[in-house]
């Protein structure tokens, strides 16, 4: 979240990314590839089987997912002229004549009351030899999921980096209502957008969502009563518990790495100050004592460490300090303003909200190197978090006056849009790895 002056953070702790929501998908629009993408080729799946085929195309979503990541450039279905559905009917003459190195091909077939059979087979076309082939069992609900599934399988074989198409993002989102109203929700999509899902919804803000580590639990913060508290929601039974409403400030939950902590901003002893609430034992620790402003937690993969946002310095600047306590440091020094930071999967880089001249972008600090890459070229962008595989950083954006969703790889060489066609969208955060 962007405030001005971080005095007013107060404000901005509480209201500000609360203006979104609704169950229509997101749409993914590419905006800018990568130079040398891969030539790859999804043929449709074949069917066998009696009977109508299922609804969803395979080959389609599995084309759509290498797209996104644009690392890819997938053949469009009308300029193929073959369509083989395994690896013993390729003529790899036809795709090379084509310039494609890859090619998938893959079959679907029932199994069962309500289940199914999806097999792939992934081709190297310059080599004739498959580098990959599965089958997988699925049902006709799971179909989807199936083939990012059968996505990541590729992206990993021909990158040698782990995908992230079958993950999920939770986001907050608003829709206009009848005498000015606004329904608030927070919801689940999947990665490329579609099976939104609604966790809770609100007439009052909802914000700041956190992810625990094992992706069951969402931790938010919701002014439903009035006043700002922190509940836990798991998200698949929709069982929800308070775990913090304190006197004034209760925002920016964290969650520890090994799920059992939250870092918090609260402000009961009057200035907001990062603690650390025990989920089990409900005892609460405070890690700064500052007249300054301090929010904004983040933890490290390892849990050694955690960073947030502080003024201390005299402008919003992100320090660390141990997560058992110890010596505040300064890590961001370049440029007068830097807030909202969070840690790549790996520990190595930090995405966060950059003042570039008079508007705010994302940008990746490298701790070893302390370089810092602007990746983003929006007048107002914000929230930043990283995709599980560390490829990917999520943000809100604003288009055109709309508020939006965008996603720009790690090297900025990759930019995405995520648009909402109904209402605004807001503060993402990117789902780990299921469990």
């Amino acid at each position: 979240m962007i405030f001005n002056q971080m005095k007013k953070l107060l404000i901005f702790v509480l209201l500000l990314a609360c203006q979104m929501a609704y169950s229509a998908p997101l749409k993914i629009i590419i905006t800018e590839s990568a130079m040398g993408a891969l030539p790859i080729a999804a043929v449709p799946f074949g069917w066998q089987g009696a009977g109508q085929p299922p609804n969803e195309d395979i080959a389609a979503i599995i084309a759509a997912d290498l797209k996104r990541s644009g690392r890819f450039k997938t053949m469009p279905t009308k300029d193929m002229i073959a369509f083989p559905h395994t690896g013993a009917n390729v003529d790899f003459r036809d795709w090379r004549v084509l310039g494609m190195e890859s090619l998938v091909v893959g079959q679907v077939k029932p199994n069962g009351a309500g289940g199914y059979i999806v097999r792939f087979q992934l081709f190297d076309v310059f080599k004739g030899e498959q580098l990959a082939g599965y089958s997988i069992p699925t049902t006709a609900r799971d179909l989807r999921a199936t083939a990012h599934q059968i996505s990541d399988l590729i992206y990993e074989k021909l990158t040698g980096q782990r995908g992230a198409f079958a993950t999920r993002v939770a986001y907050i989102t608003s829709v206009a209502q009848i005498k000015g109203k606004r329904k608030i929700a927070l919801q689940v999509a999947d990665a490329d957008g579609h099976h939104p899902q609604t966790i809770v919804t609100s007439t009052e803000p909802l914000m700041s969502p956190a992810w625990s580590p094992d992706g069951s639990k969402l931790a938010y913060v919701s002014f439903e009563k009035g006043r700002p508290s922190i509940f836990v929601q798991e998200v698949f039974t929709g069982k929800r518990q308070r775990v913090a409403s304190f006197k004034g400030i209760n925002g920016a939950p964290a969650w520890s790495p090994d799920g059992r902590k939250l870092a918090l901003t609260l402000s009961k002893d009057g200035n907001p100050d990062i603690f650390i609430l025990d989920l089990a034992r409900r005892t609460l620790q405070p890690l700064t004592r500052h007249y300054a402003i301090d929010t904004e937690p983040a933890w490290s993969p390892d849990g050694r460490y955690i960073i947030w946002t502080s003024d201390r310095g005299g402008k919003p600047q992100i320090y660390r300090m141990p997560s058992g306590g110890g010596k505040a440091e300064r890590i961001t020094f370049e440029g007068k303003y830097n807030a909202r930071a969070s840690y790549s999967p790996d520990g190595k880089l930090i995405a966060m909200v950059t003042q570039v001249g008079q508007d705010f972008r994302i940008g990746v600090l490298d701790l070893a190197s302390s370089q810092l890459q602007v990746l983003s070229e929006g007048i107002l962008d914000e929230s930043p978090s990283f995709a599980p595989n560390g490829s990917m950083v999520i943000y809100a954006t604003k288009v055109k006056g709309q508020a939006e969703l965008a996603a720009v790889s790690v090297d900025g060489r990759v930019k995405q849009r995520l648009a909402l066609q109904v209402g605004d969208v807001r503060e993402p955060v990117w789902a780990p790895y299921s469990q």
